[in-house]
């Protein structure tokens, strides 16, 4: 399930946008899109972003982590494929003329129409402050991914009406619940999920590949079937250890070792598709929480320099009795923002 990992949903939709000129006349579908895109205000994570008073209008849940929205007007091209010039040679010399022959155009991909894609790192739960699971089934999945966007819905429809609409099928959205089958139509499969929350070692989390085992259970049936070839070829009695005729053993010692290759290679691809179990603070509001502790306890550090030490035990005890820093429903930083200003924390020594 590469959607999910680390207790997180990566989510990735692509809605194709209309074709051609708007019904006004002014200007294309595309460019609405891209003008929409423009207007939404960026999170305060700059000077000028945080004069601006404004933020993000996903900063309104407390589910998202990271969120990303972009006109994806057609594929890269990555150049032609490579070929081996010596191959291509020979397989010219056989007849095929054309191999590797760069003024051969090859197949090249184009998209039918312009895509708004939109990606974001949430948590994968249904209800805000829910414990972040390690697996979950492709049903409980989309319930997920539902439940996300029925909150974006009510928490900026607004903004996601005026981006939608230009795109292919979006007439008649006007709920949550039409707006979360919607986008679960655009929904892709994400493949390559990146975490960065973890604080501690995660390699105990990783879900190992037993390469020895995989390694004998392929290699020995290898192995007996290439010896019982080479008995089939210098002699015609009957094999020590396994008897019975060569050829049969080479036979049967064959078949098992592609049952082996293809089991082993089936476990490692299952393998790395299992989910890594999440962090002790991997969700949203922990990560707040966190941020907010860091800038309170560092102002306090620098309040107390020279400060005697029973003077810095009563202030450490008015601190933690204001800023709580065990109780991620706050006080907290709120999504968003890079910093929570000193005027806007709970007074010190404060019940």
């Amino acid at each position: 399930m590469p959607d999910l990992d680390s207790g997180h949903i990566f989510l990735t939709t692509l809605a194709p946008i209309r074709d051609g000129t708007c019904a006004d006349g002014h200007g294309s579908w595309r460019q609405r899109v891209r003008n929409a895109l423009m207007e939404l205000p960026t999170a305060q994570q700059s000077p000028a972003t945080i004069k601006s008073g404004m933020t993000s209008p996903f900063a309104r849940n407390m589910r998202t982590h990271l969120a990303r929205m972009f006109v994806l007007d057609d594929v890269v091209y990555n150049g032609r494929e490579g070929h081996d010039a010596i191959a291509s040679t020979l397989r010219s010399l056989t007849g095929d003329k054309d191999a590797g022959n760069p003024a051969i155009p090859q197949h090249t991909d184009f998209l039918n129409c312009s895509y708004l894609v939109f990606c974001a790192d949430i948590d994968a739960v249904k209800m805000d402050g829910a414990p972040l699971p390690t697996t979950l089934t492709a049903a409980e999945q989309r319930d997920v991914r539902k439940s996300y966007a029925m909150e974006l819905w009510r928490t900026m429809g607004e903004e996601l009406s005026a981006i939608y609409s230009n795109c292919v099928g979006f007439d008649d959205i006007d709920t949550a619940e039409k707006f979360a089958d919607y986008l679960d139509r655009c929904h892709v499969e994400t493949t390559m999920p990146f975490h960065d929350y973890y604080i501690d070692d995660p390699s105990g989390a990783f879900h190992r590949l037993p390469l020895k085992a995989l390694a004998a259970a392929v290699g020995i049936p290898a192995i007996i079937t290439l010896l019982a070839l080479l008995w089939a070829l210098f002699s015609s009695a009957p094999m020590p250890v396994v008897g019975g005729n060569p050829i049969w053993t080479a036979l049967i010692g064959g078949a098992v070792t592609f049952g082996a290759f293809v089991a082993s290679v089936r476990y490692a691809i299952a393998n790395g598709e299992k989910p890594l179990p999440p962090g002790p603070y991997d969700d949203l509001r922990s990560v707040l929480k966190a941020l907010y502790v860091q800038q309170s306890f560092a102002d306090l550090v620098i309040d107390m320099q020279g400060a005697s030490p029973e003077e810095i035990h009563a202030a450490y005890g008015r601190w933690s009795a204001a800023h709580r820093p065990a109780d991620v429903t706050g006080p907290s930083q709120p999504p968003g923002i890079l910093e929570t200003p000193r005027a806007a924390r709970p007074t010190e020594g404060a019940a």
